[in-house]
C-alpha cells in the first residue's frame, strides 16, 4: 500500500516536501504531485522527524502490570513520538534466560504498538552474583545487558561480564551506584535534603562506580554505556575516559536537564527519582556535557508507578517518574525555544545519537529505510495534565507545565499508531 504525507517541513530541506511510503518504507522525498496513492495525509506544514528512540524505559511487564504494561507503555511512547524503545529487565521474572526472554518477546509481538527492544540482565535475577548466558540471550534478541536499577557491586563480577560481552561484540549498560555510599538516602545530599530533614544520597555514590567501570571497560575492550548521568563528577570521569580512547557512551534524562534540587517544593514523591535531582552546578555540567558530546543522547528513564505508591512521600515511595509523553515538548519548550540548543541538536539527541549506541536501524529518514516517523506541530501548546498522559503512571513533577511542540501523528513502518485526536490504531 502506498501512502503520501504531503506538505511537511524537514530539517534537511528548506522547502516543504512530500514523503512517499510503500510497504512500510520511505520510497521518495520531494515534490511528488503526480504520485498515485491509496492514502494522502496533509502534513499542514508541520515538521516531520524520524521516530524518536529511547534506550531506557521501564514497561514493568511481567510482574508490574498495575504500574504499566507493554500495551499501555508503547501507547505512551507512540503519543510521545517514540517509535523504538529499549525496555529494562527489572521485571518479575527477570529476562535472564531463554524462557523468560522468550516470554517477553512474545508479549512484545502481541501487544506493542512501537518497536520494543528488550534488555537482558547481566546477572541472574539482577542479584549481582551469577552471570547470565550472554550469547544465548543476544541470539534471542537482547539489545544489550544491564542490571538497571541495581549497580553491580563486585568489580570482579563486572570485569568478567565485560570480558564475556566484549567477546560477543555486545554492550554492558550500567546503573551506577555504590550501595555502601547510599546511606539509606532518598534524595540528593544537599541543601534541600537538609531543609526537608531527609537522608541524602551523595554524588560520589554514582561517580565512583563509573570511574571503576570505565577502567574495566578499558581493560576488556567492552562497549560500556552509562545510564542517567546526574553529577558533574560523573561527567568529568566520562569526558576523561573518552579522551583516553575508552569505548564509553552515556545518556542524560530530560528531568536532570530541566530540574535540580531547588525545584523540589516539598516532601512530594513525584520529585523522587534515582539518581536524584542534584545541584544547580550538576545540572549545568550535564547540559555542558551534552553539548560537547561527553553525553551522547537523551533517554527518559520512563518509570511508572501507581498513584498509591507515590502518595507516601520521599521516605515511603519508590524511585521513578514517567517521561515518554512529555520528553519532546518539555525539551523543545525549555531548550530550543530558549535558544540553549538548536532544533537539529535536540532531534539528533533523540534519534540518530541513541540509535548509534547499539547500531539500531532507526533514527533517520532515508529512502529505503523503515517509515518510522513523527509529525510534530511546533506551534501547538498543551498543558501536561491527566488528559495529556496516556501511561498508566501519572507520577511526574511536570504537572501543569505548559509546553509547545507536540507530536500530532506517529508512524511505525508507515502505519499510523497514534494521532492527535487520541486514537490508537
Amino acid at each position: 500500500m502506498k501512502k503520501l504525507i504531503k506538505n511537511v517541513q524537514m530539517l534537511e530541506h528548506e522547502e516543504k516536501v512530500d514523503v512517499l511510503i510503500h510497504n512500510g518504507k520511505v520510497t521518495a522525498i520531494g515534490k511528488l504531485d503526480d504520485v498515485s496513492t491509496e492514502e494522502v495525509i496533509d502534513g499542514q506544514g508541520n515538521y516531520l522527524f524520524p521516530g524518536f528512540v529511547d534506550v531506557h524505559i521501564h514497561l514493568r511487564e511481567p510482574g508490574g502490570e498495575a504500574k504499566e504494561t507493554i500495551e499501555s507503555g508503547t501507547m505512551a511512547a507512540a503519543k510521545g513520538g517514540f517509535t523504538t524503545v529499549c525496555a529494562m529487565p527489572n521485571t518479575n521474572p527477570v529476562p535472564d534466560d531463554i524462557k523468560h526472554l522468550s516470554f517477553v518477546n512474545e508479549k512484545i509481538e502481541r501487544d506493542a504498538s512501537v518497536h520494543v527492544l528488550p534488555y537482558a540482565s547481566i546477572t541472574k535475577s539482577q542479584k549481582g552474583e551469577e552471570l547470565v548466558d550472554f550469547q544465548q540471550l543476544k541470539d534471542l534478541g537482547a539489545v544489550a545487558f544491564t542490571d538497571d536499577g541495581v549497580g553491580v557491586q563486585s568489580a570482579g563480577t563486572m570485569f568478567e561480564a565485560m570480558k564475556q560481552v566484549a567477546a560477543i561484540n555486545g554492550s554492558i549498560v550500567a546503573h551506577c551506584e555504590d550501595n555502601s555510599l547510599i546511606y539509606e538516602g532518598v534524595m540528593h545530599d544537599g541543601e534541600k535534603s537538609e531543609q526537608l530533614d531527609l537522608a541524602g544520597i551523595p554524588s560520589v555514590c554514582e561517580s565512583v562506580q563509573i570511574a571503576r567501570d570505565v577502567l574495566l571497560a578499558e581493560a576488556t575492550g567492552c562497549h560500556y554505556h552509562v545510564c542517567h548521568v546526574s553529577t558533574k563528577e560523573s561527567v568529568r570521569v566520562i569526558r576523561d575516559a573518552k579522551q583516553a580512547g575508552i569505548n564509553v557512551t552515556a545518556e542524560v534524562t530530560p528531568h536532570h536537564l530541566l530540574l535540580n534540587e531547588d525545584d523540589i517544593p516539598s516532601n512530594n514523591a513525584n520529585y523522587k527519582m534515582n539518581p536524584p535531582l542534584r545541584s544547580n552546578a550538576d545540572q549545568e555540567a550535564l547540559f555542558a556535557g551534552l553539548l560537547d558530546g561527553t553525553l551522547d543522547c537523551i533517554a527518559t528513564d520512563h518509570a511508572p508507578h501507581t498513584a498509591e505508591e507515590k502518595s507516601r512521600g520521599f521516605e515511603g515511595s519508590p524511585f521513578g517518574i514517567i517521561g515518554l509523553e512529555t520528553a519532546f515538548p518539555l525539551l523543545y519548550t525549555h531548550l530550543v525555544k530558549t535558544n540553549k540548543c538548536t532544533l537539529k541538536q535536540l532531534v539528533d539527541w533523540l534519534t540518530v545519537k541513541p540509535a548509534e549506541l547499539f547500531s539500531l536501524t532507526a533514527g533517520e529518514i532515508a529512502i529505503g529505510q523503515k517509515a518510522d516517523l513523527v509529525l510534530v506541530n511546533l506551534n501547538k501548546t498543551s498543558v501536561i495534565d491527566e488528559s495529556f498522559i496516556k501511561s498508566k503512571g501519572r507520577n511526574t513533577p511536570f504537572k501543569q507545565w505548559q509546553v509547545e511542540g507536540c507530536p500530532v501523528m506517529t508512524f511505525v513502518e508507515g502505519e499510523i499508531v497514534w494521532q492527535e485526536d487520541g486514537q490508537y490504531v
